[in-house]
């Protein structure tokens, strides 16, 4: 049905589906769209992979350019700009809001809460860090998914801007009363994260929702994807990726557990407490409060 359909409903709406149309309670046609079949889906899958080949040209060819373009900012970390926030030795967490970035986050609360990693926003990034409980130290990107509220947050705000030096994300943050910092530099915003983080001298990085697969650098269908991939390689050694940690660990402590073990707690208690003269008359003094309480309801019910 596409996005017009998000414009027609809301969160809540009784709506019918009949075929290739989306009816209100009255049987008015909301938006109309096209079935799926299992003939139709085939069909395009058959052109990605006529198409495939040709992405894969292309990716090399803008891995080439890219190459050319920023080999000074890749090899040297030549044109990334001064910033107030402390990197340096540190463990930096970057969270874009892309595949599986729920879970990930879900999956790294220990390791967030045992080595308190700086956090680091890319755009939407930044608000799943709030929505999952924390508050960004940076946030950087092209400010066109980010809420202002979070912009608010108290976070350092970098904005990525085009290798020219035009930042259309510039205008909306000073609007909210904010200075950011600018970081000209082709590719993606991710990109730009882990090389900022890279060239402060981070100690590990750590990627949330970022791309990872061959498959999800092609999916976007950008020129500027290419960057991720030599990023990547630029990064390499410190680079930790989060995605897939939700999927081979769980937490194993069930609530049940933490009853036993109370309760074996408070069992090695007493029982040492037994052996001891001021556990016996600890003793004695709860068991004669427990014949009174006992002779005490005995006479009421009676």
């Amino acid at each position: 049905m596409g996005e017009q359909v998000f414009s027609k409903i809301k969160e809540g709406d009784r709506v019918t589906l009949d075929g290739g149309q989306l009816l209100d309670p009255e049987g008015a046609v909301l938006v109309q769209g096209t079935r799926v079949t299992t003939e139709l889906l085939e069909a395009q899958l058959q052109v990605a992979r006529d198409g495939l080949s040709d992405q894969i040209d292309a990716f090399t060819e803008n891995t080439m350019r890219y190459l050319r373009e920023e080999k000074e900012l890749l090899l040297e970390g030549i044109g990334v700009p001064e910033i107030e926030t402390v990197i340096e030795g540190r463990h930096v967490l970057i969270v874009v809001r892309g595949y599986d970035y729920r879970s990930d986050l879900d999956a790294l609360r220990p390791y967030i809460s045992e080595y308190k990693p700086l956090l680091m926003g890319v755009d939407g990034g930044a608000d799943a860090l709030i929505e999952a409980g924390y508050r960004p130290d940076i946030i950087i990107g092209d400010m066109d998914s980010c809420s202002d509220a979070t912009l608010r947050c108290g976070a350092e705000i970098i904005v990525h801007a085009y290798r020219d030096g035009r930042a259309p994300g510039v205008e909306r943050v000073e609007q909210l009363g904010l200075q950011p910092v600018i970081f000209p530099a082709l590719g993606t915003s991710e990109d730009a994260a882990m090389l900022l983080a890279d060239s402060k001298g981070a100690r590990l990085l750590v990627a949330v929702g970022t791309h990872a697969s061959l498959v999800e650098f092609l999916d976007k269908g950008r020129a500027g994807m290419a960057s991720t991939f030599l990023t990547r390689l630029r990064v390499g050694p410190k680079l930790v990726d989060a995605k897939g940690v939700s999927r081979i660990y769980r937490s194993q402590i069930r609530g049940w557990h933490l009853v036993l073990l109370v309760l074996a707690g408070l069992l090695a208690l007493v029982t040492a407490l037994a052996f001891t003269e001021v556990g016996s008359a600890m003793g004695s003094v709860v068991l004669a409060r427990l014949r009174d309480l006992l002779y005490w309801l005995k006479e009421l019910l009676t």
